[in-house]
C-alpha cells in the first residue's frame, strides 16, 4: 500500500434505483437509463447540465450523447458485477485530480422484460432481431474468442453456477463448511427481502425449503443462486467541497481498492479465497479503519457462497470460519453481530445480470437514514463489496457519514 490516498476527497451525494416484485420493469434501454440518470441527479439537487463525467459498464460516449452531454471523463470499464465499485474508485480519483467535478454513474438491464418481449415477437410470428451471435466481438464478449468457451464448457461446467459450485465444493473439503450453513445466508437475506416493498421475493424461508429447492449444481440449490430480473440504478459523485450544499447529506468515500486474479475459473488461484483478500484490506487501510468499525456490509451474493467468501475475504471473519460465523441469524434482522445486504441482496430483491450498482445504493440510503422499517439504527460505515465474473475481479468500498471523517 503506497501513500495514495482519496479518503474523503469525494462523495456520493445522488442515488437512485428501480426493481420490482415482479421482477419487470415497464421500460429498458437508454430510456430506463435516462430515467436513472435523472432521479439520481433530482435526489442530489443537481441538473444534467452540472454534469461533466460518466461511468457505466460499455460504451459511455453512446450514452453520454443520448444525454446531450459532453463529458471530460468517460469510464467504460466493464468487469461483471463489480464494475459500479470500480466507477465509484475512479471516479473519485478523477475528481481528486481535477478531471472533473461531477460524475453519474449508471446501470439499466432488463433481462426478465427482454425474455417476455421476445416470447411476444415471435408468437405474433417476428424474428429474433437482437441476437448478435456470428457477428464480430470483443474478446470474451459475443461473436469474439473465449477461451471459457473452448476449455471449460466443453467439460460440461453450467454457467455460471457450476464455478461458484466448485467454490462451495472445495470449502466444504477444505473447513467442512455445511449446505445448513450455507442456506443460513439466503434465509437472512429473505428476512430483510420481507422488509422491501420492491424486493421480488418477500415471503419467509427457512433452511429446509433452501435445501428442498432442486439442485442446480451441486452443492447449490436454486434458492443457494440469485434472481434474473430487470433492474438499474444510478449515483452521483462530487468533491467533498462542492457535496456540502447540496440537496442530501453527502456519504464519503473513506477507502477503495479492486483486484482482479483470473477470467476462467480453472485459472483461480485458490477457489476458496478471492481477490477480495486484496481489495478488502487495501480499502480498509486508506480508510483507517477496520472491519469491527462497519455497521452495513453491502457483499455482493450471486450465490450464498460468495456471500460466505467475501464475510472471510474482507476479515469479518478467519478464513474457514465463514460458516460458523453465519449460523443463528446472526447477518439478520436483529442479529446483532453484522447487518449484511438489508435491500434483500441479489437472492432476494433483484439481480439484473450485474448488481454492484445495488449494493452502492442501499449503502448510501442506510448512512442517509432513509429506509424505514430495515433501516438501521444509525450507522456510520457501510462496506460495498462487489464481485465481477466467475468470483474473478473484485471492488471495496467503504463509505461513511460526514462524522467518521
Amino acid at each position: 500500500m503506497n501513500d495514495r490516498t482519496l479518503r474523503g476527497a469525494a462523495a456520493i451525494v445522488g442515488v437512485c434505483d428501480a426493481a420490482s416484485p415482479t421482477g419487470v420493469l415497464d421500460d429498458h434501454g437508454r430510456a430506463l437509463e435516462a430515467r436513472m440518470v435523472k432521479a439520481a441527479l433530482d435526489d442530489a439537487g443537481l441538473t444534467v447540465d452540472d454534469v461533466d463525467g460518466i461511468a457505466c459498464a460499455g460504451a459511455p460516449a453512446g450514452l453520454a450523447e443520448y444525454l446531450g452531454i459532453h463529458p471530460r471523463y468517460l469510464d467504460g470499464t466493464q468487469v461483471g458485477g463489480s464494475s459500479y465499485e470500480l466507477h465509484v474508485e475512479h471516479a473519485a480519483a478523477a475528481i481528486a485530480a481535477g478531471l472533473c467535478e461531477v460524475v453519474i454513474g449508471v446501470y439499466a438491464s432488463t433481462p426478465r422484460g427482454a425474455r417476455e418481449r421476445m416470447r411476444q415477437r415471435m408468437a405474433a410470428g417476428g424474428a429474433d432481431r437482437g441476437g448478435s451471435a456470428g457477428r464480430g466481438g470483443p474478446p470474451g464478449g459475443m461473436g469474439g474468442p473465449n477461451p471459457g468457451a473452448e476449455w471449460e464448457l466443453p467439460y460440461g461446467l453450467r454457467t455460471p453456477m457450476g464455478a461458484y459450485a466448485l467454490a462451495a465444493s472445495r470449502h466444504m473439503y477444505e473447513f467442512g463448511t455445511t449446505s445448513e450453513q450455507l442456506a443460513q445466508i439466503a434465509v437472512d437475506t429473505r428476512r430483510w427481502a420481507s422488509m422491501n416493498p420492491s424486493a421480488r421475493f418477500q415471503d419467509p424461508i427457512t433452511i429446509d425449503d433452501v435445501l428442498d429447492s432442486p439442485m442446480q449444481a451441486s452443492p447449490l440449490h436454486l434458492l443457494d443462486c440469485c434472481l434474473v430480473t430487470d433492474g438499474a440504478g444510478a449515483f452521483v459523485m462530487v468533491s467533498a467541497e462542492r457535496a456540502a450544499d447540496l440537496a442530501k447529506p453527502p456519504v464519503y468515500l473513506l477507502g477503495a481498492a479492486s483486484c482482479g486474479d483470473h477470467s476462467m475459473i480453472s485459472q483461480m488461484p485458490d477457489l476458496t479465497t478471492t481477490a477480495g483478500a486484496i481489495s478488502g484490506p487495501n480499502a480498509f487501510a486508506m480508510a483507517g479503519m477496520k472491519p469491527d468499525d462497519v455497521d452495513l456490509l453491502m457483499g455482493y451474493d450471486s450465490f450464498t457462497i460468495t456471500a460466505l467468501l467475501h464475510l472471510e475475504d474482507l476479515g469479518f471473519c478467519a478464513k474457514g470460519e465463514g460458516g460458523a460465523f453465519v449460523e443463528d441469524g446472526k447477518l439478520g434482522p436483529g442479529g446483532g453481530r453484522l447487518a449484511m445486504n438489508t435491500n434483500g441482496g441479489g437472492l432476494s430483491y433483484t439481480h439484473p445480470g450485474m448488481y454492484g450498482m445495488f449494493l452502492i445504493v442501499e449503502a448510501v440510503r442506510q448512512l442517509r437514514g432513509e429506509l424505514g422499517p430495515r433501516q438501521l439504527d444509525d450507522p456510520a460505515v457501510a462496506v460495498a463489496h462487489g464481485s465481477g465474473g466467475l468470483l474473478s475481479t473484485m471492488g471495496t468500498l467503504v463509505l461513511g457519514t460526514e462524522a467518521t471523517l
